[in-house]
């Protein structure tokens, strides 16, 4: 362990230079400035007098359409009569609906249709995305799939289709590609790509940036990624390539107790909120993805969105000792370091992130039931040497003691 303690040392320093350096990143300077005139999204009151400011908004990469810098994550069920939070949300301007066919066991398109027609198909955007049955995925199940998006939607057409949850460069093969241009010439979507959080993002981003034909992608990164040097190359790789950029699994999730121990304070922030500001603060990222399920998180969301409050150097601080304290509890999914050191069939990052389902998300009986899913072979840990895995780790997780607990807590 002696190896990944150093490793998180030097995570710490670079992660120090990084928050106090953050105007000399890349399109950092002055991110979270006011927004100017042309960014806000505003209405006028009853009497056409009063304007109220909504939230920011950027362009998405060279496709010409500004999208708020908050996106509303459709991973749960609506209600079908009249959502509260989904019209909070557009009454202020987060009118960027981010789903999947598989979210929520397939209800989030049925009961999010109802809401479109409430507020008209005009006046949201609406991403949604098709699964890569465990990377057996084709043109023809994509192509299927994004059929019966739609239908359950009820719209005549996507604004954003992405291949969901990509982890093989296969997807991004010539064939795929002009699948994205068909459907687009189709009218079926307006625009196409991906989204990827697995251990090979970056491989991934480069081999957009290479190939062309992806106008969007959504991606797993967070304020502890900062020091990350083959990330923020590929973030401008696609950023040079006019690839739109969007935010995902941007609370860096980590258990409650272990983000304690920094005991975060911010003048301004919240944590949540602070952990949103500092991904905005990159303004290469056009914008960023959340899972709202109560009221009271919409309004903290959109008040750090609305606000003109920069991070102070304080926050950011606090943010890189939180990065550099958790990263032993956080998996990335870079399960290519790991899982080749496990002589089993022991599924490493699928297990570690059901556990997070568990602590982090709220959802137990969701954990459970995907952890009971796997065989036997792949929940094993008793008799395996897990030590190698562990060294190999570039976040230091301690695998076993982690495979451990999922092990008591989903069984």
């Amino acid at each position: 362990m002696e190896q990944n303690e150093v490793g998180r040392r030097d995570f710490l320093k670079k992660s120090l230079v990084a928050g106090a350096s953050l105007s000399a990143m890349g399109g950092l300077a002055g991110a979270q400035d006011p927004p100017k005139e042309t960014d806000k999204k505003t209405d006028q009151d009853p009497e056409g007098q009063k304007l109220l400011p909504k939230v920011p908004r950027r362009e998405l990469g060279a496709t010409g359409k500004k999208i708020p810098i908050l996106l509303f994550g459709c991973s749960q069920v609506f209600d079908p009569k009249y959502d509260k939070m989904l019209h909070r949300g557009f009454k202020e301007g987060v009118d960027y609906l981010d789903t999947a066919l598989v979210y929520a066991g397939g209800e989030s398109h049925k009961t999010l249709a109802p809401f479109v027609k409430q507020v008209g198909r005009e006046n949201i955007w609406i991403t949604s995305k098709a699964p890569p049955r465990n990377n057996r995925a084709t043109v023809e199940t994509y192509t299927r799939d994004l059929d019966t998006c739609l239908e359950q939607l009820e719209v005549d057409h996507l604004d954003l289709f992405f291949m969901h949850y990509v982890s093989d460069e296969k997807y991004l093969e010539k064939e795929y590609i002009e699948m994205g241009d068909r459907l687009k010439k189709q009218g079926k979507t307006n625009f196409f790509g991906f989204s990827c959080h697995d251990g090979n993002v970056v491989e991934l981003m480069n081999k957009a940036a290479r190939v062309g034909g992806i106008d969007a992608i959504m991606f797993r990164y967070s304020f502890g990624q900062y020091g990350d040097k083959e990330l923020n190359k590929a973030i401008d790789a696609c950023k040079k390539a006019k690839i739109g950029l969007i935010a995902m699994k941007t609370q860096k999730s980590v258990p409650a107790a272990q983000e304690e121990v920094i005991k975060f304070k911010s003048k301004d922030f919240t944590l949540g909120q602070a952990k949103l500001k500092a991904v905005w603060a990159d303004e290469r990222i056009d914008s960023a993805v959340s899972h709202m399920d109560s009221l009271e998180l919409l309004k903290e969301n959109v008040a750090a969105a609305k606000s003109p409050i920069k991070l102070g150097m304080s926050d950011f601080h606090q943010l890189n000792r939180l990065a550099a304290c958790t990263s032993g509890f956080s998996c990335m999914g870079c399960n290519h370091h790991c899982q080749p050191k496990i002589a089993a069939n022991t599924r490493v990052s699928d297990a570690l992130r059901y556990l997070m389902y568990y602590e982090c998300y709220d959802e137990p009986e969701r954990a459970k039931e995907l952890y009971r899913r796997m065989s036997p072979a792949e929940r094993q840990i008793d008799g395996i040497d897990f030590a190698d895995a562990i060294r190999a780790c570039p976040e230091g997780v301690d695998i076993e003691g982690r495979l451990k607990l999922a092990q008591d807590l989903l069984a």
